[in-house]
């Protein structure tokens, strides 16, 4: 290759149109074959204006996704090779001759085979899997989460009685049980598919690099039942949340029915767009509170009866210790379920009937321990009431400094006084990537050191979350 003719660098190019090959050969060289070949390959040259060109794409997720990562680095390429080009504009151009010969080739697939299955129905059949356990006479009811069994109840019995329903409460509350159950009912005379709000993501952004839109909106788009799991996690991927709107509608004008489990209401969701939120909350929506102490009883009961532990075993879980765990766990039915199987483990290991204070060993990082129960949304809310800004502000990408110390200091509060993740944290707080939650903690425990300013604000945002959790408990 001529060495000279990359050279666009050279005052005697500057002003010649561009050739688009040589940009794209230096993209390659300067972003490297792997993020070309992904996305920057998918570029198409349309018009070069005085001032601006005119590029194409296949659809508007590549045109973000390249817009908010790499336009800046091809921009400056372009500009060394004509200085006049200030701005780059996209168009969206979809090849409908190539989706549709997808299509076809996707409908002819030998189904009985998975040597010619494509990603999108492989991801189905593999995440599809409803589980046969979480059905509904295993679900126990109780006033806290009675209305939300019964519209489930009626939904698995008629579909699109409650079309949408939403389903929304806090971690371990029973939400993907319910969903589970109406997808076992269902599955028996209707197409039914059940998934995470971030599988369908993953499902999507793959769909878009291996050019198969058609065929992960042929999936989506005919089945008679879509369960969607965790919809908080489709938080700020405006790509995605645009496909997902038109898959929606599609079902909802073909009649199929959609059920949606969320850890807050419609209107709470964050960065989401409100047509999307407008549509949840024009179905029924139904809250599931935290487990009563007569449902938080009757679950103990339940599952110790599936185990058959008092049946089987000489080595018994008394009334005192069930009525014990009951009283002291109370923030969800998940925690509820982990205690009492610790506590059936130390009864199989050490062949004997705990009681009460080795119960209070065996759970002593769960019980009264009111950190565990701590939620970003409290922390998140207590430090912008403490430092003056909204939320939104907090979540925003704004840089600004009033508003960066505050969703740092947040952020390390998180670390401190949750169990989360990194990458769940960053989800948190707008979708941050985990290196942003480990510069901030870093940040923090630095200033922490010698700024006593940061550490009487971050006590004072600390004292004041658990107090409120002492007092909600």
């Amino acid at each position: 290759m001529n060495n000279k003719n990359l050279n666009i660098n050279s005052s005697e190019n500057l002003g010649n149109k561009i050739d688009w090959k040589i940009v794209q050969a230096e993209m390659k060289k300067k972003l490297g074959s792997d993020i070309y070949d992904s996305w920057l390959k998918k570029i198409s040259f349309e018009e070069e204006h005085l001032n601006y060109i005119l590029l194409s794409v296949s659809t508007r997720f590549i045109r973000d996704w390249i817009a908010s990562r790499y336009l800046d680095q091809i921009l400056k390429i372009i500009k060394s090779y004509n200085r006049e080009i200030i701005r780059i504009e996209f168009i969206i151009k979809e090849n409908n001759n190539d989706e549709k010969k997808l299509v076809d080739n996707f409908k002819t697939e030998d189904t009985s085979s998975t040597s010619n299955i494509s990603f999108i129905k492989d991801s189905y059949l593999k995440y599809n899997r409803i589980d046969p356990l979480k059905s509904f006479e295993k679900f126990v009811v109780g006033s806290s989460n009675k209305l939300a069994f019964e519209a489930s109840k009626k939904v698995a019995k008629d579909a699109g009685f409650y079309n949408p329903l939403y389903l929304y409460g806090g971690v371990g509350m029973g939400k993907t049980h319910l969903l589970n159950a109406i997808g076992l009912e269902l599955k028996k005379t209707h197409k039914v598919m059940l998934i995470s709000a971030e599988r369908f993501m993953y499902q999507f952004v793959r769909s878009i690099k291996s050019n198969e839109m058609f065929k992960f909106k042929e999936y989506f788009r005919n089945t008679d039942v879509l369960l969607i799991d965790d919809i908080q996690f489709m938080t700020g991927k405006e790509a995605m949340q645009e496909e997902f709107f038109h898959t929606f509608n599609a079902l909802l004008d073909k009649g199929s029915q959609i059920i949606i489990s969320g850890d807050r209401a419609p209107n709470k969701l964050l960065r989401i767009q409100e047509r999307i939120k407008s549509r949840f909350a024009g179905g029924l929506v139904i809250d599931i509170q935290k487990p009563e102490e007569e449902l938080r009883y009757k679950i103990i009961k339940k599952r110790i009866e599936d185990l058959g532990i008092n049946q089987i075993s000489d080595f018994k879980i008394s009334e005192d210790i069930q009525k014990y765990i009951g009283n002291q766990l109370k923030s969800n039915i998940r925690e509820l379920i982990g205690a009492l199987n610790r506590v059936v483990s130390f009864t199989r290991i050490y062949n004997k009937t705990p009681n009460i204070p080795e119960v209070k060993v065996i759970l002593k990082d769960l019980l009264n321990n009111s950190e565990n129960k701590v939620t970003v949304e409290a922390i998140q809310s207590a430090s912008c009431k403490y430092f003056k800004i909204n939320k939104n502000e907090m979540l925003s990408s704004r840089r600004s400094r009033y508003l960066v110390r505050p969703r740092q200091v947040a952020i390390y509060l998180t670390k401190m006084l949750t169990s989360k993740s990194l990458p769940e944290i960053g989800r948190d707080f707008a979708n941050r990537d985990h290196t942003t939650v480990i510069h901030s903690v870093k940040t923090i425990e630095k200033l922490k050191e010698k700024d006593s300013d940061i550490s009487i604000s971050i006590d004072n945002i600390k004292n004041e979350v658990l107090y409120k959790q002492n007092n909600e408990i």
